[in-house]
């Protein structure tokens, strides 16, 4: 399962907090960090994000990097990765930096940086008994997209243009495998600990109950496979005819797409130049992409509550599922 919050509010900086839940175990996941966006979650949540994901280095999105850094700079109890675009460390390497550390001899913790390029992830390492000074060098891999894989996820980068890069992520659980009650009746087998080893992906020769089965032969009659829950966050980015179509192929079999809505569509000359999307512009890669569904977010303070009101509704025309975060307008 996986689900997904939104933090921050209308006119503010924006972000998603992601939690994916494989049933054995979670995977927490920070999408941007913007100004005050974890102060809607609890402590103990922002103590355990595993993995923070930076789009780009915008001030709107790195602005409260400093409030989860101050509760994890020196956290063990696992490990601290931060991801961003090419350039990623060396801006983030000023932010560890630009403190007083003078306990640092006696401080623990590792931080990780990881640059996703064109093709490569490039890593690197900080150390918080060194106050953070030295930047180690901590490896280069190659990727093909998908730059994390957990148990309960994988994210998938995309490289936007927002006058530089700024990178769209795109989440999908493992697919998962069920077991058909009614396929299951027919092969006169009762259930036990067996269907489990089916579902770890057991070969050859399986005891079921104390007779010998295939089991490759049972996996194609009870067990179904089905695809994951998915999400995708697209912000900061140019969005024309071209980008639709390079861009619409990725987000296919998408379940929720949160993009970014920066502009009316009345300024879409005004987004174009900045390099940001209008309302109506996502909601027509929703619908290009064939997703289920649109949360717009993101939008910009220039707008008043009924012009935001506006943009939606101009959304909907395109894509009738496009909404607002749950919560935004409660009460107006």
């Amino acid at each position: 399962m996986l689900r997904v919050q939104v933090l921050g509010e209308p006119g503010g900086d924006n972000a998603l907090f992601v939690t994916a839940d494989g049933g054995q175990g979670l995977t927490r996941l920070l999408l941007d960090c913007g100004g005050r966006t974890v102060d809607a979650l609890p402590l103990g949540e922002v103590q355990q994000i595993d993995h923070l994901l930076f789009s780009h280095l915008h001030m709107d999105h790195v602005a409260g990097f400093d409030a989860f850094f101050r509760v994890n700079f020196e956290r063990t109890a696992r490990e601290n990765h931060l991801w961003g675009p090419p350039g990623a460390a060396r801006i983030l390497s000023h932010r560890f930096r630009g403190f007083w550390w003078n306990h640092a001899p006696d401080l623990r913790g590792s931080w990780f940086v990881h640059e996703v390029g064109e093709g490569t992830v490039d890593s690197f390492r900080f150390e918080a008994h060194e106050a953070f000074e030295v930047q180690h060098e901590a490896g280069r891999r190659p990727h093909d997209g998908v730059i994390l894989s957990t148990p309960q996820v994988s994210v998938q980068a995309v490289p936007l243009r927002h006058q530089g890069v700024s990178l769209g992520f795109i989440l999908r659980e493992p697919e998962r495998v069920n077991v058909n009650a009614a396929a299951l009746a027919a092969l006169g087998v009762p259930g036990g600990r067996w269907l489990a080893q089916l579902k770890a992906g057991v070969t050859g020769q399986l005891d079921v109950n104390g007779v010998l089965h295939d089991a490759a032969e049972l996996r194609a009659r009870p067990l179904q496979s089905e695809a994951g829950e998915s999400a995708a966050y697209f912000t900061d980015f140019l969005l024309d005819d071209a980008e639709v179509q390079r861009l619409a192929p990725l987000l296919r079999g998408v379940q929720t797409l949160y993009v970014e809505a920066q502009y009316a569509p009345a300024d879409a000359a005004l987004a174009a130049r900045h390099h940001h999307t209008t309302a109506v512009q996502g909601a027509a890669l929703a619908r290009a992409a064939g997703v289920q569904a649109l949360v717009l977010l993101h939008v910009s303070r220039r707008y008043d509550p009924p012009a935001w009101q506006a943009m939606l509704r101009a959304a909907q025309e395109v894509f009738p599922g496009a909404r607002f975060p749950d919560g935004w307008f409660r009460g107006t």
